[in-house]
This record gives C-alpha cells, structure tokens and sequence, in this order.
C-alpha cells in the first residue's frame, strides 16, 4: 500500500511538470511570483570613501602618527644640557667600564648597562670620562647620540600602549585614550631623555603585558603558529625587563599568575586529554621559565665575557674568579703554601661574601669590643697576619718557616691595629642566636678565645690537607673554647657598622655551610718563594650565583639613613597622588633644569580610577547576587582580563616598595603608573561604549584636551627650564613641588 502511495505521489509530480504549459520567452508563467528587476547601477561596486580608507588604515595610521610625535617630545632638545644628570653619573660609568672591559659590581641585573655601553660605543666613546655628577661632557663624548640611543626605548613604549588597549579590546576612543595618556606623561618624557634604565625597564614592561594580551586573545587557537609566537615572545619580553631591572620579577609574577589560571581552568576542563593538558603545562615551562632564564643567565655570561680585566667591583667576587682576571693582583706572585708570620686578606666563600675586615670602631652594645665584619670594598682594613696560638712558646720567627694546615691552632691578628680575631659568650649584634665575633687585645694580651682551629674542607688544587694554599683551599675556622664556627652570612650590620656584613660565631656544626668556609686570597711573606696558584677557573654557574646573591644583599642595604637628609627620596605614599617631585640636578640659575614631575590629570584620574574600579565589580558583584543577569560572558571576560589584570599588575608593581624598608624615589612608581593608566582606559572605555555619540564625543575630547593641555603646559620640566627660576612659578601648584626653591 505504501509503495502504491510512493508510485501515485511521484506520479502525480511528474503529471504536473507535464501539465505545465509552453510560454514564450520572457513572459510571465501563471501562478508563478515575478521576479524584482535587477538594477544593475546598485550592483556597481562602490567606491571607499577617503573616511572608509582611514577608517580601514587606522590600526596603521594612528600609531605611526603617535609615535612620530613621541619621538619628537622624546627628542627635542634632549643635548641641551651638557652636563652629567642626575642618575647618568652611574649607569654612564657602568657603560664606560663594558668598553674599557674594566670589572665592577652594581645592584642591577646587566643587560641594561650593556646596552648603555653600546650606546657609547655607537656614539665613538673610549671609555675614560669618569661621568661625575654635575660635571661638563667633553667635546669628543656624543652625549646626545647615547641620550637619543637611550630615548628610542621610551619612544617605543608609545606603539606597545596602543596596540595593549586593542588587545584588551577597548574601544578605538579608549585606545587613543590610553595611547595619548603614555605618549603626553610628562615623567615619561623627562625620564625617557638621559643615560638612565629606566626607560629601557618601562618598555620590558610594555612590551610584556602587550604579549601576553595577544598571547590571551589567541587562547582559542592553541598550537597554532600565532600562539606559539606569542607564547615565546612573552618569555623573551620577561628576560629582557628582568635582566635590565630586578623590578622586572613584577611582571613577570602577572604572567605567571595569569599562567597558573589559565591551566587550573583546563585542569577543570574534563574533557581535555591528559597528554593535551600536560602539553599545555609543558610548553608554558619552557616558554614563560626556561626561556627568561636562559636570556637573563645569557645577559651575565655576556657580562663575564666583556669585563674580563680587573676593576673596582673585584672584591663581590670569589677569589679564583678574580684571580683569571687581566691585570689582578689576586694569586698574583703570591706564596702558594701559607705559613705563621704570613699577611693574607680572608674571603668568604659564601655567595655574596666579603673579606673578613676590621676597624677602629667599636661595637655600641654586647662587648663594647672592636667591630669585625665583612666587607666588600679593598683596603688595608682586610689584612691579617697568621699568629701562633698563646701556648705556642716556642715559636721562633726567624726560624724556617711554619706551614698551616688542617688541625692547626692560630691566632688571626688584625695588621692596623694589632687585635686579634676574638669571640665569647655574648650574643651577636643582629643574629642573636649566635655568638658576638669582635678584635680584642694585641700580640701579648689575650686569652685562649682568640684561638681558631682550621677544619680544612677541600681544595681544588690537591688532595694534600696538611697546608693551606693561596686561593684554591677552602677551609672553616672553629672557635677553639666555644666551638662554633666562624661565619658571614648576608646580614648587614646598621649604620654604626657602616652596613657591612656582620660576622658570628655559629654554633650549629654545618659543613656544608658554604658561610663558614673561606680561603687566603692575597698573600705575602717574603721568607716564601713567590708563585702562581691563579691557573683554576671559576665555575661559571658558581659566579652567577655568587653575583646574584650579591646583588641582592647590596639592595636590601639601601635603607634610608636616619642621620642623612635625602632632598630627593620620597614614600610610597605620596606617588599616586603626585605629591612631590624630583630634581635631577642644580638649581642654578646658569644651568639647564629638569624636574621628574607627572602629568597631574593622569596621575589622579589614573589613581581615582584604581577605587571605582573596585566600586564597579562590588556593584556588579551585589546586583547579580540579587539575581540580576545583566552581563554576558563575553563582558565578564572583559571585566576579568582588560580589568581585574590591570589592578593585579598595579598591586604587584606597588605594593613591595611599600613593603620594603629601602630608599625609594618617584620613579619606583612609573611601572605602576602604567597598570593605573590601563585601569583608567578600562573604565573610561567600560562606561561610555554604550553612550550616544554625542557624549562620548564629548567626554573623550574633553579627556584628550585637558591630557594634551597640562602635558604642554608642564613641558619645560622635560625639555629643561633655562635662565631664572621664577620664571617657572606657574608650574609650582603645591609647596611639595618644588620647581623653583
């Protein structure tokens, strides 16, 4: 039956085609609608107006035009003072000693100052200008080359900013916004136009988060060339800002904690195969860790391998290091073998560690005895002579020679005041837990606590313990009454110590305590032939380390001094909300002046908008717990992303110096500044997208004028202000800003 109803059904359709009747070409078949007639003029393609092809080129246009005009504010006049500025008194020096190949030591990572170094290479530079605070540029230094060299990085910033606020999809008005509010920051600008590394840092950071936002937007396309790219890129940008600055490890703590949300969300994602999810967590190692170590390991391995002569940062080092080092005097026709009666300087072989030191100056609590301490700077105050112990009657100097080695009782006797090396029952000055190390008596007066025993832990050289050899012996001393050991660990003594390393008598019995071990690095006795015991290298992993660690104990002894006045420190405090500024050099009327001093719209607007940030999700937050369903995914994931990351990078570039106890100045502030910047061009971007285009109109160019407005208004603190200051009384809004007193 069914079949019979198929074979009438098809019948029947093909009945009708027959059915239907012949008409003649062009007219009209019955029952069947007309067709509308085509005009073939609409069918023209059309041509794009100028407006369409701006509009098309403007990702093109708009950042080419704001980055010529960048470059122009960045460039201007940036020779017209002839004189060391401010912080170029360092990091130029630091320049200077890569070209001469001349070893010193600085509390920051060196890529930096490699690069300011090929700033003075490019510019024709030999290296000789000692670069002294206030003092003139010779003729045949091209300081503005190495000046213009240092402001690209700072130009380039401008570019980064925009296509950051693209990438965070704002709005093409907010990203003009957040562009104008970079490209018009007065402190910016000034901070851009000197031997500094600061504007180098704030492109590392620029150039970071815009990474990382196209990292983000390429979230859907796993695997995929473009991820792949951007992935890498974000760790190269990491190694970069982290091997100029330190403060770059801010950054990078946004990325990481953006990295471990990221994959706990696809840890939670099921229905992802464990090899995909290991996948992602494999290739995030290697491109967000491995990648940044490796450039900022690269950037000290370049470090060694220029400043491979002997200079004044020698003593940061360990001894074998400084030992292949052209020019050095250390193991330098030395004695190889140590006897009683020989005068030695002592290093620490802990990272960061110093040479074991003296001086007239006592303690002011525990003993009241002479300070010992470690320090890292080369002076007479280092030398010691090895002393029988008082038991030892029967020492003869003139006699051959007495060899020292492992077992052996000493005494250390202090050369410029004739003290020895002495501990006792006295809690140390900061490490309370250990025992007070201090110089006490002289050759005749003393006791048995100023006897050490060597306790020999290796030796590079040989196997042989029964001597103790110039540079390659590592040996501890332990305190022949008390038993503890001798050590230095990275705890800077307070002002009345002069901030140097403070030494202890620790009784915990670790020989793995790479504190308490030491080794003879200079040594003279003229009863002993001279020899060479410099010929074994310095692990390169070992300086690295070593460096390190001493970079970081040197910064964390840079607190403000309670008996010196600092004109130019600030606190934390009074950043965000442009309190004060900064001179960079004489007030003289003579001399061309320049303040570090913000744009004050975007400063308070930038810090205004870090609270209603807060007001706008608390809102959000109460409405949808209420039940409202006003906002969709897409607009919470731009809350989360172009939003809440801001505020985090804000907080992580904020928060540690309001933590740390060292000077700080206002440009600690100007990474942050940058995440308020963002945080503003979020909120601005959030609350008038939706607005008729009369009022964004309006609010946006009122923005843009008053930006463009302070920024020419405040411009003579970045191009210099010449001739008297009361000319400039204008600009002084507040006593704090001290532009013409």
């Amino acid at each position: 039956m069914a079949a019979d109803k198929a074979t009438v059904a098809s019948g029947a359709d093909l009945t009708d085609g027959l059915r239907r009747r012949q008409v003649a070409p062009g007219a009209q078949e019955p029952g069947v609608p007309s067709k509308p007639e085509i005009d073939n003029k609409k069918l023209a393609k059309k041509e794009p107006s100028i407006l369409q092809v701006l509009d098309n080129w403007e990702p093109v246009i708009a950042p080419i035009l704001f980055t010529l005009v960048a470059a122009f504010t960045r460039l201007w006049k940036i020779g017209a003072s002839n004189i060391v500025t401010w912080d170029e008194a360092h990091f130029g020096k630091f320049g200077s000693h890569y070209i001469k190949h001349d070893y010193y030591f600085d509390v920051h990572p060196p890529l930096g100052k490699m690069l300011v170094g090929l700033s003075g290479v490019l510019a024709g530079y030999n290296g000789t200008f000692e670069f002294k605070s206030g003092e003139k540029y010779p003729e045949e230094i091209n300081y503005t080359l190495m000046r213009a060299f240092n402001a690209a990085f700072g130009i380039l910033c401008i570019p980064l900013a925009y296509y950051t606020a693209r990438e965070l999809k704002f709005k093409r008005p907010a990203v003009w916004l957040v562009t104008l509010m970079v490209l018009c920051e007065n402190s910016y600008t000034t901070i851009s136009r000197f031997i500094l590394l600061d504007s180098m840092l704030l492109f590392g950071t620029f150039a970071t988060v815009f990474c990382w936002s196209k990292f983000h937007n390429q979230r859907n396309n796993s695997f995929e060339p473009e991820w792949f790219t951007w992935l890498f890129l974000t760790g190269l940008s990491i190694g970069f800002v982290c091997s100029v600055k330190l403060v770059g490890l801010f950054v990078t703590a946004l990325v990481g904690l953006y990295t471990i949300e990221d994959l706990w969300s696809k840890f939670g994602n099921t229905r992802m195969p464990v090899p995909t999810l290991g996948a992602h967590l494999f290739v995030r190692v290697v491109g967000l860790i491995i990648v940044p170590l490796m450039v900022y390991t690269m950037s000290f391995y370049l470090h060694f391998a220029i400043l491979n002569r002997t200079g004044p940062g020698d003593a940061q080092m360990s001894s074998l290091f400084q030992a292949n080092l052209k020019g050095t005097d250390v193991g330098k026709n030395s004695p190889l073998e140590v006897a009683i009666g020989s005068r030695v300087t002592i290093k620490n072989m802990g990272y960061g560690g110093g040479l074991l030191h003296s001086h007239v100056q006592t303690y002011p609590d525990g003993s009241g005895q002479q300070q010992v301490t470690c320090y890292h700077h080369k002076d007479s105050n280092n030398d010691w002579f090895f002393y029988p112990n008082r038991s030892d009657a029967a020492y003869d100097p003139e006699e051959e020679p007495r060899f020292i080695g492992n077992g052996d009782v000493i005494r250390l006797l202090h050369t410029q005041t004739g003290r020895n090396l002495h501990s006792h029952e006295i809690n140390a000055p900061i490490t309370k837990k250990d025992r007070e190390v201090s110089a006490y008596g002289n050759v005749t007066v003393g006791d048995a606590k100023d006897h050490w025993k060597i306790e020999v832990v290796r030796d590079v050289a040989s196997k042989d313990r029964s001597r103790i050899r110039t540079l390659t012996t590592a040996f501890r001393l332990k305190h022949a009454v008390l038993g503890c050991y001798l050590r230095a660990g990275n705890t800077n003594l307070p002002q009345w110590g002069f901030k140097q390393i403070e030494v202890t008598c620790v009784k915990k019995n670790n020989p793995r305590d790479a504190y308490t071990h030491w080794n003879v690095e200079a040594h003279t006795n003229d009863k002993l032939p001279p020899g060479d015991p410099g010929n074994y290298k310095s692990p390169f992993f070992h300086d690295f380390v070593h460096l390190n660690v001493a970079m970081m104990t040197s910064n964390n002894a840079l607190i403000p001094d309670p008996d010196k006045q600092d004109d130019l420190a600030s606190q934390w405090w009074q950043w965000p909300i442009l309190n004060v500024g900064l001179r960079m050099c004489s007030w003289d009327d003579k001399v061309t002046k320049y303040f570090l001093l913000g744009n004050p719209f975007t400063y308070w607007v930038s810090t205004a908008s870090l609270g209603a940030f807060g007001l706008v999700v608390a809102w959000y937050l109460v409405r949808w717990q209420r039940g409202y369903k006003e906002l969709n995914p897409r607009e919470i994931d731009q809350i989360h992303y172009a939003g809440i990351y801001p505020i985090i990078g804000w907080v992580l570039h904020y928060l540690p110096f309001v933590i740390m106890a060292r000077v700080t100045y206002v440009h600690h502030y100007y990474p942050a500044l940058y995440f308020a910047i963002l945080t503003f061009g979020f909120l601005a971007d959030w609350t008038l997208r939706n607005r008729k285009q009369a009022v964004q109109y309006a609010a946006y160019g009122l923005m843009y004028t008053v930006i463009i407005g302070l920024y020419i208004y405040f411009i003579p603190i970045c191009w210099g202000m010449t001739g008297p200051n009361k000319q400039y009384r204008y600009m002084k809004w507040f006593d704090t800003w001290r532009v013409t007193d």
